[in-house]
Parts: C-alpha cells; structure tokens; sequence
C-alpha cells in the first residue's frame, strides 16, 4: 500500500502533469516542511496554521529571498489542496499564509506589559516553574530561536561575564549577551536541575524535562501556549515571538540595525530589515515626537 506522499507524487504527475523538475521542486519543499515538524512530532498532513506559519517564519529568519520563501509557500499550498482534493482533510491550513513580496510581515508582536503578564502567570512552587521562567527570561532577553534555547550548554554560560556561546544556523557560534534578569532566573534553576537525576549524554545540557532529559521543541512551543493562556493574552505567540519582540522593542529604543543583526546571528542585514515593519503608529508618533518641524509646532 503507497503513503500520503507516493500517492502526492502520483498525483503531481499523472493528474497535474507537472515535469519531474517541477515535482522535485515541490517534493523538496515539502521535505523541508516534513523535517522541521518532526522535533515536534507532527506529520506533515495533520499540521495546523500555526505550525506552517511558524515554518514560514522559520525559513524567512535564516535569509531565504522572498521569491524562494514564495515557491516553498507554494509548493506547500499544493499538498494540502491535493489532501483536500483527495478528501484526507477538510480545511486548508494553507488559506491565511501570506505570499511574501518585499520579505515576510513579522507576525504580532508582543509589549513590554503583555511579555511581564506572561512571566507573572508562572507558578513558582510547581517543579518546573523556576524553569520556565528561566526559559522565557532567556527568550525574550536574548532573542534566541527555539533550536538555540534547547541546544544552550553549561558549558558554555560564561555568567560571571554575562554571556552565552550559542550555537546557531549551519552550527556557526556567536556569543550573546545575558540580560541580569535572564542571568538571575538561570542561576535559581541550576539549584532545582542540580536535584534532577540527568539522563546519560544530557550531563552539559542547560534546560532539562523533569526526567532529567533535554527539552524538544514541542514542549518549548506548549510551556509558550500555556502561559499566553493563563496571562489572558489572545494573540497567536508561539517561541519564536519572543524573538521578534526582542528584536522589535531594541529597534524601538533606538539600537543599531547593525548590532540587533549580531545579536539575532543573522547573516544578512536584509534579513534583520524585516524588523523595520514595526507598527506604523509608533512609526507616526516617532516623527511627532522628534522631527524638528513637528517639535517646533508644538512649542507655538
């Protein structure tokens, strides 16, 4: 009996006639699809919107042009309108993906308020809040990706200097600043990891599952969830929202394109320019603020 994804190829071929470059094309899409939902133990054709939109932002962070992060887009478009065809799903988790133009519009992004609610809604006296509050602290103070957070070694927190060697996109390192309140919540988990009997080959990882073993992705994507929901906020946050909030609030204070670029371990300045389609009201009242000719009227 063929799988999903035999029965897709004969689809691409047979029924949609494509050439076999062209089937490549969207075959090789999908696998990227495939392999970055397999650290969350999702199959491809059971994903939801929010899973393919944190795919789409995945691939936009490490520099992919607009027009490739468009033909992924929909080549991706094209398997889950053939499992709709075939009459293996009944929604299209494909309908509210943006196609990008200049480069992808940054999902929302969270206040200063909205990040404090969500560390307030962590209960310390479960086992593994002091971790989570760690691992939000390190999220949003350093603006790591999920892949980072999860890969972070002991050996490798510098804190009395107050930084990190992160191991970043094709294994390039970089270090990375430590905020004083991510520094302080990491230095309170050490006491409660140092109680936890550690799995073999875990020994130099940072963040550590109640068995003592690393963390996924999926659990990072759900201890996100969980929290946004016991602050009350209605917004679509997922890990990597953090990120953007990071780099967006930096941005908004006044720091370097340049320096948020090292910070996120972006290769390309094009890539951290998409932080510059912050919200046009702040981009209005910016100019209200501080453009002479504006200041000048306010004085009359």
């Amino acid at each position: 009996m063929i799988d999903i994804y035999q029965e897709y190829h004969m689809y691409l071929k047979l029924e949609k006639a494509l050439s076999d470059n062209t089937i490549a094309a969207y075959e090789a899409d999908l696998q990227k699809l495939r392999d970055y939902l397999k650290d969350a133990h999702i199959l491809a054709e059971k994903a939801e919107t929010v899973h393919l939109r944190d795919f789409v932002i995945e691939i936009s962070d490490t520099g992919v042009h607009a027009r490739s992060q468009a033909r992924i887009i929909s080549g991706i478009k094209s398997f889950y309108h053939f499992l709709i065809y075939k009459k293996k799903r009944d929604d299209d988790p494909t309908e509210l993906l943006e196609m990008p133009k200049t480069g992808l519009h940054l999902p929302e992004v969270l206040s200063v308020a909205e990040i404090d609610a969500i560390v307030a809604a962590i209960d310390l006296s479960k086992a593994e809040g002091q971790r989570n509050k760690a691992i939000i602290e390190t999220l949003y103070g350093s603006g790591l990706r999920v892949s980072e957070l999860i890969g972070l070694k002991m050996s490798r927190m510098y804190t009395q200097e107050g930084y990190m060697l992160v191991e970043g996109k094709g294994s390039k390192q970089r270090l990375v600043p430590l905020s004083p309140q991510a520094l302080k919540h990491i230095e309170l988990w050490l006491t409660d990891r140092n109680s936890l009997k550690i799995k073999k080959g875990d020994e130099d990882i940072l963040f550590l599952n109640r068995r003592g073993g690393r963390l996924t992705r999926a659990m990072i994507f759900t201890i996100v969830k969980d929290l946004t929901a016991l602050a009350g906020i209605h917004k679509n946050v997922s890990p990597h929202t953090f990120r953007h909030s990071f780099a967006t609030h930096l941005l908004e204070n006044g720091a370097n394109l340049r320096a948020i670029q090292q910070l996120l371990g972006h290769e390309s300045i094009t890539t951290t320019e998409l932080y510059t389609h912050i919200d046009v009201n702040f981009l209005r009242q910016t100019i209200l603020d501080f453009h002479p000719l504006y200041r000048k009227n306010k004085q009359k």
